[in-house]
């Protein structure tokens, strides 16, 4: 009796510590399977939150038409929806030359006129292909030019921004393809030459003050521009500003001597395309007859070419003053490098001085341009229209006269002008800044974002695992009551 009793206890026990285990056993399964739910709400939480990648909403558009004074070419560019910084990062998606003369020209012969019209038409439809359909109707059209009858200070700003966002002194990008602020850029200065206007634009400090100083913000930082345009100093309307002065010292308009052309060259023109600009009309002589025609005869002079170009430019009212370029114009002292392109580039360019000279070497080179004969200068400067050549003398002393005797360039800072047509392969053209500065007031568009897991799916997880999680606590609960109790 007493043997059966105690195997019966014995097996309760035993019966009773292997439900304690087993119990134990569920707990800790429990638990884990409690504390995975947990891991994998945490895991798929923060992948959805931290993992999720910005989706651009793809690019805007702008169109430019530089209606120049000699040409006209239709500009379109192209920039992030979202941009940096309020700012796009604009890029030249193509250009097309409008075939014909400038807008300055419209009007004096209807047959070109019709020529012309034809061609910004090609030109705008091949740029409105370029261009998504769904962009069509958000893109803007801008017309802009050396050709208007106020000279703007903003077309030297424009060159300015151009020419240093091309150099990468605003943005530029880092190892993790993101667009940065450079450390410790600099910028450069801005020399234009247009047919109509030229334009100066450099960086100066920020005490100083009057109505050519713009305060401009790109990409997040402000600069305080100096910029001046100086309406009729462009190459083509100096010249006919040169042209006048020589007309007008002799009545004999059948021979008028040109130092500046070279000998065994001769032009001859109607008066009205001497008289007829807006720039010389004030200046008419007496007698005058805009059918009748002016010869110029070329006579290969460097010195008197030199007199007679250098004295289209009023010194007088700068005479004593400080901080003064020419015709009174207020000019802070310059600083830094300058880039030089256009206008200027071309006739660096005919004088083999592009890049970085010295003042030395472009005064030698212009004073041998300016002593060649006709045929000597055809011979030693190729594929260059007549039309041009014979200007090269007059171009290289107008633009020695503006740099050395308006902006104040000596032998010392003449090092620091670079002559440029292009910036890492990019065209210099005032076109890019004017976008540059307009797509400031082009409302940005915010990137998509791109989740790892698709709402659906994420909020059925989250839903599933948080049950989970829930009723594993529950049966927690309840085993810890059980086992304790």
């Amino acid at each position: 009796m007493i043997n059966k009793e105690s195997q019966s206890s014995d097996h309760l026990t035993t019966a009773s510590r292997r439900g304690v285990r087993m119990a134990k056993v569920a707990i800790a399964l429990a638990a884990a399977f409690m504390l995975a739910s947990i891991a994998v709400i945490i895991s798929i939480a923060v992948v959805q939150t931290h993992k999720k990648t910005y989706v651009s909403r793809g690019l805007k558009y702008g169109i430019v038409l530089d209606a120049g004074s000699s040409r006209t070419t239709v500009y379109l560019y192209e920039w992030p929806a979202e941009k940096e910084n309020n700012t796009g990062v604009v890029s030249e998606t193509t250009k097309c030359q409008v075939e014909g003369p400038g807008i300055s020209d419209f009007g004096k012969n209807e047959d070109q006129d019709k020529k012309t019209w034809k061609s910004l038409k090609d030109c705008m439809a091949k740029i409105t292909e370029a261009i998504p359909s769904h962009r069509h109707s958000s893109t803007p059209v801008f017309l802009g030019g050396d050709s208007r009858d106020e000279a703007s200070t903003e077309e030297g700003l424009y060159g300015w921004i151009t020419v240093n966002y091309l150099k990468g002194n605003f943005l530029e990008k880092t190892l993790w393809n993101a667009w940065v602020h450079p450390h410790g850029a600099k910028t450069v200065g801005s020399l234009d030459l247009g047919g109509a206007s030229t334009q100066i634009a450099f960086a100066t400090s920020d005490e100083a003050k009057g109505e050519d100083i713009i305060k401009v913000s790109l990409y997040g930082y402000e600069y305080n521009i100096y910029t001046h345009s100086f309406l009729c100093y462009g190459k083509n309307e100096a010249e006919k500003r040169v042209w006048a002065k020589l007309a007008k010292q002799t009545t004999n308009w059948a021979i008028v001597k040109h130092p500046c052309y070279p000998s065994g060259y001769n032009i001859s023109m109607l008066a009205q395309d001497v008289f007829g600009s807006e720039c010389t009309k004030n200046v008419l002589p007496q007698g005058y007859s805009p059918n009748r025609y002016i010869t110029f005869v070329g006579q290969s002079n460097p010195e008197q070419c030199k007199t007679l170009v250098r004295s289209i430019f009023d010194l007088t009212l700068c005479q004593g003053a400080e901080n003064c370029s020419f015709d009174g114009v207020y000019q802070p002292p310059l600083s830094g490098d300058f880039v030089a392109y256009a206008g200027f580039y071309w006739t660096a360019w005919a004088l083999k001085v592009e890049g970085s000279k010295s003042m030395d070497t472009f005064n030698m080179n212009m004073k041998t341009l300016c002593s060649k004969d006709w045929k000597t200068l055809k011979n030693s400067i190729n594929n260059i229209k007549d039309i041009h050549l014979k200007s090269y003398c007059y171009s290289a002393n107008y633009v020695h006269s503006i740099l050395a005797d308006g902006y104040k360039f000596n032998t010392d800072n003449w090092k620091n002008l670079n002559f440029q047509k292009e910036v890492n392969k990019t065209s210099i053209a005032w076109s890019l800044g004017y976008m540059l500065a307009l797509s400031n007031m082009i409302p940005a568009e915010g990137k998509i974002i791109k989740l790892p897991i698709n709402n659906v799916l994420f909020t059925g997880l989250l839903l599933l695992f948080s049950a989970l999680t829930i009723i594993t606590l529950t049966y927690l609960v309840i085993a810890l009551v059980r086992f304790c109790y």
